[in-house]
């Protein structure tokens, strides 16, 4: 049942809806230090406890866990509502925390004492591994470079914190299984290294299936070799969206919609957002680095760049940062085909080939409903203007034409798919910090000890598996930052 709050997720808080809201629920021992005197150049200034910015899965998951610690938090989203970008274009999957190197930044694990480090290439940039002794103590090398966020720790234990969330407010969702398929002999090597990797993240059940086993719980499935993983599943992503929106309202968190972040920058010891409405930027000239004037002017204790798409870029707008510390940033689209005609659905599992470059290749995925679709793809895209970005302005349209390249590559693990059969579903993108032909890059989160920012805190690169990941990101960066 839908409390009353979650509806309120559509609505539109103007800047001076903002101003009036995040000024009643400041605590009475921070209300000497408001004003909204002028600054310079005439823009308001308002002082803020927490903003987070961006209300994807990821950053609507983090303004409820600091709403829950009983913070008073802002959510800045540049859209009409939740939800719109990455967050609501992907495969809906829970992972179980099979494809990513164990407790490292995508490279081997150090000694246990710590005491050894292995220097190795991390994408464009050379970084050193981050040790993990029990799990819980993070030795820090001394990088340019400090990267915290660890994608097999957050995904095993955000899928463990996912199913119980969604058991316990009443999200749809459903623990189906995954197979990872080897349709050549060739790849079957590539199958041990990932249920040798599953094991050592401790993802439960896994194990190998020769594929006469996996085709005979599969029929319509062609393999000669298969992983099963039991725990990966399938999530209804907007209605857990919703559910975390209406649990950080009703803790008092405000979600100001068509409003953007569009930089900010270091005054004395504090970091000032700069804010404007989101209508106010489509007319804006459309280049690089146009220059912006802010409507608002926000002074938070912390801030969360949780924006997804346009975090790199809106990154690159906060002045005062140490030189060299924003990595590169690639775009790579990806394409969904649904399968028609269909009554009943050819798998009762998802399946997914070996890993691509780019991506886990053109997998099979079910929603809750039955329906079947097949993607993503990988398709490299140019970077887009900061402007453009902001505001999600990304080509979404699903060219008929690369459906040409899905049939053979679905065919090798389905030979019975027949023509025609295919029918454009939706396209998503994701924001990577590693492209064509390069090693894929863990997530970054990036604190003042890299940055050199008071209480500013990055999240860059959160594509897969960040909707597994989000509640156990949002419980990490809450015990790491909040003070």
């Amino acid at each position: 049942m839908l409390r009353a709050s979650m509806i309120r997720r559509t609505m539109e808080i103007s800047t001076t809806i903002l101003l009036k809201n995040t000024k009643s629920k400041i605590p009475k021992s921070q209300k000497g230090f408001m004003s909204t005197n002028s600054i310079s150049n005439g823009v308001p200034k308002e002082r803020v406890d927490c903003v987070v910015i961006g209300a994807g899965v990821v950053g609507i998951s983090i303004a409820r866990e600091l709403a829950l610690k009983g913070r008073e938090v802002v959510v800045i989203e540049s859209a009409p509502t939740f939800g719109t970008g990455t967050s609501s274009r992907n495969s809906e999957v829970i992972h179980s925390g099979i494809y990513y190197p164990p407790k490292s930044l995508k490279v081997n694990r150090c000694s246990s004492d710590g005491s050894e480090l292995e220097q190795v290439g991390f994408a464009s940039y050379e970084v050193l591994v981050t040790c993990w002794s029990d799990n819980s103590k993070l030795e820090e090398a001394d990088l340019p470079f400090r990267i915290f966020a660890l994608q097999a720790i957050f995904c095993v234990k955000g899928r463990e914190l996912l199913y119980k969330y969604c058991s316990d407010h009443g999200v749809p969702h459903k623990q189906i299984g995954k197979l990872i398929v080897a349709t050549r002999s060739s790849e079957v090597k590539i199958l041990n290294t990932l249920l040798n990797r599953g094991i050592e993240n401790g993802v439960e059940g896994l194990r190998m299936m020769e594929g006469i086993e996996a085709m005979r719980i599969e029929p319509e499935l062609q393999c000669v070799s298969a992983v099963l993983s039991p725990a990966s599943g399938i999530v209804d992503t907007h209605s857990l969206m919703l559910s975390l929106v209406g649990e950080a309202e009703n803790h008092r968190a405000t979600f100001s919609y068509n409003t953007t972040v569009i930089g900010g920058q270091l005054e004395g010891n504090q970091i000032h957002i700069h804010i404007s409405e989101s209508k106010n930027l489509d007319d804006k000239c459309i280049g690089k680095f146009p220059m912006l004037q802010p409507d608002l002017i926000l002074i938070p204790n912390l801030v969360v760049n949780s924006a997804g798409l346009s975090a790199l870029s809106l990154a690159k707008r906060f002045n005062g940062f140490k030189n060299g510390v924003i990595p590169a940033s690639y775009y790579a689209r990806g394409c969904y085909f649904s399968l028609s005609n269909t009554k009943t659905p050819p798998f009762k599992y998802l399946i997914y080939p070996i890993p691509e470059d780019g991506g886990l290749g053109v997998h099979v995925t079910l929603d809750l409903d039955g329906q079947v679709k097949f993607g993503p793809d990988v398709e490299w895209i140019d970077c887009i203007d900061d402007i453009s970005s902001f505001l999600n302005k990304f080509n979404y349209s699903v060219c008929a034409d690369r459906v040409d390249k899905f049939y053979p590559e679905i065919r090798k693990y389905y030979p019975n798919l027949k023509d025609g059969s295919l029918e454009p579903g939706y396209t998503g993108i994701r924001p990577k910090l590693s492209g064509p032909q390069q090693s894929p890059a863990d997530f970054v989160i990036q604190g003042e000890e890299i940055h050199g920012v008071p209480g500013l805190v990055n999240l860059l690169g959160i594509e897969s598996p960040g909707l597994t990941s989000s509640l156990a990101i949002a419980e990490h960066l809450a015990s790491k930052y909040l003070k």
